[in-house]
């Protein structure tokens, strides 16, 4: 699982010229899936989001989680996160899940983060989708599973 996490001060997904999610600050997660993925790899990673220390303190260091500042995530479904361009001119995407195991644990993903307390809004699993970013810091971190239970 990989996970592309923008700190933002606004995000939106449209879908043909549609907002079908929009939050007024907090985090943007570009979420991808690979063919080892698990359950139990989605809730590692979504309460490593949760936790995760990225916002100024008094002192302007990154000390502060969501969860402790509050705010919203926008989650938007990316197979092009396990993109292969080692070879030739034209991505293989052959690393990504196919779309109905994608699309389950990409569901108990955003699950997750609700059950977390956290406002979730989401685009359309598999639409082609416009997504807007205003990113704060900029802060830009990539969460992959495969790096961090080694």
């Amino acid at each position: 699982m990989r996970v592309l996490l923008q700190r933002c001060y606004e995000a939106s997904v449209r879908v043909e010229e549609e907002v079908i999610g929009e939050i007024a600050g907090g985090l943007c997660l570009l979420v991808g899936f690979t063919h080892s993925d698990t359950p139990e790899i989605v809730d590692y990673i979504a309460n490593k989001i949760v936790g995760l220390r990225i916002f100024e303190d008094e002192s302007e260091k990154m000390n502060i989680s969501l969860a402790e500042r509050g705010g919203a995530i926008l989650s938007v479904s990316q197979f092009t996160l396990y993109a292969d361009v080692s070879r030739g001119k034209r991505p293989s995407f052959t690393k990504s899940a196919p779309g109905e195991k994608a699309e389950a644990l990409y569901d108990l993903f955003n699950q997750k983060l609700s059950e977390a307390g956290f406002i979730v809004e989401t685009g359309v699993f598999g639409a082609a989708m416009d997504v807007k970013i205003v990113n704060h810091g900029p802060v830009t971190i990539m969460l992959d599973s495969d790096e961090m239970r080694k």
